[in-house]
């Protein structure tokens, strides 16, 4: 059975950092597509960042880039996101996301919530102004 727990979350100043981290079990870590998505005051999930447990490309929103980092410790079968630099809409729930992978390419083009198939249960992040 996947799980994915996410801790980290908070509240911070604008301007502030956190970092939230993603544990994996259950799944075979090393090809899985993974990522962080937020849900805001809308209905749907957004894709924040994403990348391939087996190496390759890194993908960002727009909205993120040059101001948060994915990561991975493949030892410790975590996924982490270092956001810095935070604003108040960057306020959400943010959740990590999984799903089984065909490789890097095919990895790059799930960005949508209905892409992933295993879910976390979410962590809030509260930026103020």
């Amino acid at each position: 059975q996947v799980q994915l727990v996410e801790s980290g979350g908070g509240s911070v100043q604008a301007g502030g950092s956190l970092r939230l981290s993603c544990s994996a079990s259950g799944l075979s870590y090393s090809a899985y597509c993974m990522g962080w998505f937020r849900q805001g005051p809308g209905p749907e999930r957004d894709r924040v960042a994403s990348l391939y447990t087996g190496g390759g490309r890194i993908s960002y929103a727009d909205s993120v880039k040059g101001r948060f980092t994915i990561s991975q410790d493949n030892a410790k079968r975590t996924l982490n996101l270092q956001m810095n630099n935070l604003k108040p809409e960057d306020t959400a729930i943010y959740y990590c996301a999984a799903h089984p992978s065909v490789g890097d390419a095919a990895c790059s083009l799930r960005r949508r919530e209905a892409d992933f198939r295993y879910w976390g249960q979410g962590t809030q992040v509260t930026v103020s102004s």
